[in-house]
């Protein structure tokens, strides 16, 4: 048996014995469903009571004497009338019951004084459980069968692994995750905040989140420029109109927020730019000669999420758009895809990524636009990536209605999966708007657009950057690149005199100025991940030298300022990390 099955049998078991020994301390809670994920398993309990962490030990205990009595996995056969009465007391049991189609075998699995009802399979014996192999992690509340209109079930999170190594390694992860997490950093570090009673989902930027989210968008829009693109501003609203000739009202209203009534007419928030691009290419009569237009927007749009989908900056109702729209004929197709695959990957080079893998998702069955143009299409996003040796993999049938496309997905630094950059063809707007362009043949046409996300929000990326480099960001984007760090006071006339030196020069650098002992002070900088401090007292303030302390803990003594600097330039022109 493969060990992805093995432990897939693990977990499930480990759920049944979790739900045993959770029915021993509540003997009348309502038991849900305990499947296996990914890491482990949970189950959903209705409980006379909220628990609490310490509870999680006491089920522990109980679920290692339920392992070590050696109970046997028994699968029982019943009819629908048997499992109704064995049932009886157990609501959502029932329901589970009543879902089960007709005609198809009533299963539950037994392990001594518990029962489930169940498809299995199973271990054939608690013995087979290492009771030194698993763990219980969190309490969550889970709505029965994922509707908000259900009620609300407490779900007991848990991990199991074949022997306590494995156990350690992902406790260790996890650890690791929690340490990245973007939530606490940008607490620790104050980056941004985002404010409930204000409002969910919005992000406030703190100026040190700010400086990096500069830096990141002065960037991102100088390779546009270098790139062929121009810039574009659109508006925040725009009249129903737009968005009912768009489909977003058609296809999308419940991810909208309301409407505003004004002049006897509705505006809405837009949850995208597109409609406003294709405004702005309507404006006037489009010649061949014209095409490619390439157009970025910054733009930031608002969509309705519902409350437990938001999570930190990963999931937020408004959010910046790294957009871009590109509106081309059919001859230029190949060439602005391998062009447009070749940018994003430059862009997630520059920010560090570099394991980066491609899906292309091909026509559904439901569809608009010629399959000869959603083949062709499909065959340019091919010949991109194959050119640019990317790995990937086919979706087949995973596009959206309206047209095929490339998902770029990265790996972090501890292996987690981001999807980012994305390469979308449109076969609907340019219909819906009737898009033309005048061709060589003096026929007006259709001109192909793409929709193009290279960093997916400015928000998303932002998280993904700060748990990829656990807030100790590279040079080029760390909101305080240097912090100088006077001896004492006879110091801090040359520490500011250098402060001044190294902002000519076009670095974030601040002194600390402050009574704390030097070594504080190396502390604080530590602590908010500067990457470099610079130590001066008598004997650097003679010489016109440095003492550099790197955000690793090395230290370089007696550094000429000079050459201080010109490193400082490399490393941020570079990119690198210290």
């Amino acid at each position: 048996m493969a060990n992805e099955e093995k432990l897939a049998l693990i977990r499930h078991s480990m759920s049944h014995v979790m739900a045993e020994a959770v029915l021993e301390m509540f003997p009348t809670a309502q038991i849900a469903i305990g499947p296996a994920i990914e890491n482990g398993f949970y189950y959903d309990f209705e409980l006379p009571r909220q628990l609490v962490n310490e509870d999680l030990d006491e089920i522990t205990e109980r679920m290692k004497k339920i392992i070590k009595s050696d109970k046997e996995f028994k699968r029982i056969e019943v009819t629908r009338a048997e499992a109704r009465e064995k049932f009886k007391d157990q609501k959502y049991k029932l329901e589970l019951l009543d879902a089960i189609p007709e005609g198809e075998t009533v299963t539950l699995y037994n392990q001594g004084g518990f029962t489930d009802l169940c498809r299995g399979p199973h271990v054939k014996s608690t013995r087979e459980l290492n009771p030194d192999a698993f763990k219980l992690l969190s309490i969550a509340g889970a709505y029965w069968r994922g509707k908000e209109s259900n009620p609300m079930l407490t779900r007991i999170y848990a991990t199991a692994w074949t022997n306590p190594k494995d156990l350690r390694l992902y406790l260790d992860h996890l650890a690791d995750i929690d340490r990245r997490d973007h939530r606490k950093l940008g607490k620790e570090l104050d980056l941004f905040s985002l404010h409930e009673e204000a409002g969910p989902g919005l992000v406030y930027w703190h100026p040190r989140g700010a400086r990096i989210r500069q830096t990141i968008e002065q960037f991102w829009r100088e390779e546009h420029y270098k790139n062929g693109y121009e810039m574009v501003y659109t508006p925040h609203v725009g009249k129903s109109w737009l968005w009912e000739t768009s489909g977003h009202l058609g296809f999308y209203k419940e991810g909208m927020y309301p409407p505003m009534e004004m002049d006897n007419a509705d505006y809405y928030v837009k949850p995208m730019n597109c409609p406003f691009h294709i405004m702005i290419y309507k404006n006037s009569l489009k010649s061949y000669r014209d095409l490619p237009c390439r157009w970025a927007e910054l733009g930031t749009v608002y969509r309705y999420e519902k409350a437990g989908a938001l999570h930190g900056l990963m999931r937020v109702r408004g959010f910046t758009q790294d957009d871009a729209h590109l509106f081309c004929t059919p001859e230029q197709m190949d060439d602005e895809i391998i062009e447009v695959l070749r940018f994003s990957l430059h862009m997630l080079h520059s920010f560090g990524f570099n394991d980066i893998h491609a899906y292309i998702s091909t026509r559904p069955e439901k569809s608009v636009g010629d399959p000869a143009l959603w083949d062709s299409a499909t065959e340019s996003l091919k010949k991109a990536v194959e050119k640019e040796g990317l790995a990937y993999d086919i979706d087949e049938g995973g596009g959206a209605f309206y047209g095929p496309k490339i998902d770029l997905k990265i790996k972090d630094a501890i292996g987690r999966e981001w999807q980012l950059s994305t390469v979308q063809f449109d076969f609907n707007l340019p219909e819906r708007f009737k898009m033309t362009f005048v061709d060589k043949d003096g026929v007006e046409k259709r001109p192909l657009m793409i929709h193009r996300a290279l960093l997916g929000s400015i928000e998303r990326f932002f998280g993904v950057l700060l748990e990829n480099y656990a807030g100790a960001f590279p040079p080029w984007l760390a909101p305080e690149q240097v912090c100088i760090v006077p001896v004492g006071e006879m110091a801090n006339e040359y520490a500011k005199k250098l402060e001044e030196r190294l902002k000519s020069e076009g670095f974030r650098a601040y002194s600390d100025l402050s009574n704390d002992r030097m070594n504080a002070k190396i502390r604080k900088a530590q602590q908010m991940k500067v990457p470099y401090q610079l130590i001066i007292g008598e004997k650097e303030m003679a010489a016109g030298s440095v003492s550099v302390r790197y955000r690793g803990g090395k230290q370089v003594n007696g550094v000429p300022l000079e050459d201080f600097i010109k490193e400082l330039h490399e490393t941020v022109n570079s990119k690198a990390q210290v």
